[in-house]
C-alpha cells in the first residue's frame, strides 16, 4: 500500500509547551488486520485526508526502523507515531483502587509527563497504540458486569493512555460511554489532561461514567508536563463536563515535595473553588497520589529528560512492594502524612461536600 506525505508539523499541531491543539501524528501504521474492522478503515479514511504518511506492518513489534539519530531523538518521535491494530488479549487488569478493571480501548500516551509510570510499562514502545476492535472489549466488559451482578463493576478507560487526547480520531471513549449508559451493574472512569470534551456533552451517558481531569500546583505543571492543556483549559473543560450532568472530580497526581509546596497546593485548591462553576461543586470527587518512582522509571526519565528538575534521589524515599514483587519510592510516612492532612484540609475548607476517595 502507497505511503503519503506528511503534512508539516507546524500546520497542524503546536510545539509549544503546553498542547492547546488535537494532536495529529506524523507517521501511522497499520496492522494487517485493522483494515478489516469498520473503525480500522474508518481511521484509515482520516489518515488519508489529513494527508498524514502512513505505512502496513505485519505487527507492532516489528516497528524498529523509527527515525532519529540519538535515543531521545527517537523517543520524541514515537511519541508522535500512532499505531492501529487489533487488541488481542481481552482479559482485563486489575486497577485498583480507582475501579475493579482496567478497559484496553488504547496504549501509550500523547504526553511528555516526566514521572509518568509509563516510562516504565512502556519503556521500548512509547508509541501511541489504538485498538479498533472495540466490539470484541465490550463484549469482554460485558462478562465481566455479568459475573459480578448485583454488584456493580467499574471500568478504568486511562490505565495505560488519555484516551480523551485521541477521542478526534478513534471516537472509541464516545462508543463505550453510550454503552455503559445503558448498563445497570456498570460503571466507567477516565481521566485526562486534555480540554476537547465536546464530543462527549451530548451523549447518552446516564451518569455512568466519571470523568476526573489531572490538576496540579503550577509548579509541577510548568516543570513536569509537557504537552498536555494549560491549567484553565482543563478547569474550563470541567465545567462543561458538569453542566453535560457527568459525576466529576480530580486527581491530585503526582503529589510533589518541593520547595513551597505548600503554597501551590493551597492555590491549586483556591483556584478550582474560583473556577468552577457552582453547579460543578456539589458531588466533587478527589484523589490524592503522591509521587512515586521505580528504580527502571528513574533510568529512563534521565535518559528522555535529562534536564529534568524531577527529584528522584532514592536515599530520601521509602521502599514500597507493590504487586507482582515490584517495588516503588515513595515518601517516607511522615512526609506522606504531611502532605495527606495538609491537602486534604484544603479540600475540605473549600468543597465541604467533596469526597477523597482514596490517598496513596
Amino acid at each position: 500500500m502507497p505511503t503519503q506525505k506528511v503534512v508539516p508539523a507546524s500546520a497542524t499541531t503546536s510545539r509549544s509547551p503546553r498542547a492547546t491543539l488535537k494532536f495529529v501524528p506524523e507517521l501511522v501504521y497499520f496492522e494487517p488486520d485493522a483494515l478489516d474492522y469498520p473503525k480500522g478503515k474508518q481511521i484509515m479514511d482520516w489518515v488519508t485526508a489529513q494527508g498524514i504518511e502512513y505505512q502496513m506492518t505485519t505487527s507492532h513489534n516489528r516497528i524498529t526502523n523509527l527515525p532519529g539519530e540519538t535515543d531521545v531523538e527517537k523517543y520524541r518521535i514515537a511519541k508522535r507515531t500512532l499505531v492501529v491494530g487489533v487488541r488481542k488479549t481481552l482479559h482485563f487488569d486489575q486497577s485498583k483502587p480507582s475501579a475493579e478493571y482496567a478497559i484496553p480501548i488504547g496504549t501509550g500516551c500523547i504526553g511528555h509527563c516526566h514521572y509518568c509510570y509509563l516510562q516504565t510499562t512502556l519503556g521500548a514502545k512509547p508509541y501511541i497504540r489504538v485498538y479498533v476492535n472495540t466490539d470484541d472489549v465490550w463484549n469482554a466488559a460485558k462478562r465481566y458486569i455479568e459475573e459480578r451482578k448485583p454488584e456493580v463493576t467499574r471500568f478504568e478507560a486511562s490505565c495505560t493512555s488519555d484516551p480523551l487526547s485521541l477521542e478526534h480520531i478513534t471516537g472509541s471513549l464516545s462508543d463505550l460511554i453510550e454503552r455503559m449508559g445503558q448498563e445497570e451493574f456498570g460503571r466507567l472512569r477516565f481521566v485526562t489532561k486534555y480540554h476537547h470534551v465536546e464530543p462527549l456533552l451530548h451523549l447518552n451517558h446516564n451518569r455512568r461514567t466519571d470523568v476526573r481531569f489531572s490538576v496540579n500546583a503550577d509548579y509541577v505543571i510548568h516543570q513536569f508536563e509537557p504537552g498536555t492543556s494549560r491549567f484553565e483549559e482543563r478547569i474550563e473543560a470541567a465545567g462543561k463536563i458538569a453542566r453535560a450532568g457527568y459525576p466529576l472530580g480530580f486527581i491530585i497526581a503526582p503529589i510533589y515535595w518541593y520547595e513551597g509546596w505548600e503554597d501551590g497546593y493551597t492555590t491549586l485548591i483556591k483556584r478550582l473553588a474560583q473556577s468552577l462553576p457552582e453547579e460543578a461543586k456539589w458531588d466533587l470527587t478527589f484523589e490524592l497520589i503522591q509521587h512515586r518512582f521505580t528504580k527502571t522509571a528513574k533510568s529512563v526519565i534521565e535518559k528522555r529528560y535529562p534536564k529534568s528538575k524531577l527529584e528522584m534521589k532514592e536515599e530520601e524515599r521509602k521502599y514500597k512492594w507493590g504487586r507482582w514483587g515490584q517495588g516503588k519510592y515513595v515518601y517516607p510516612d511522615e512526609k506522606a502524612g504531611v502532605l495527606k492532612s495538609f491537602i486534604s484540609e484544603q479540600i475540605y475548607e473549600h468543597f465541604p461536600t467533596s469526597r477523597i476517595l482514596y490517598f496513596t
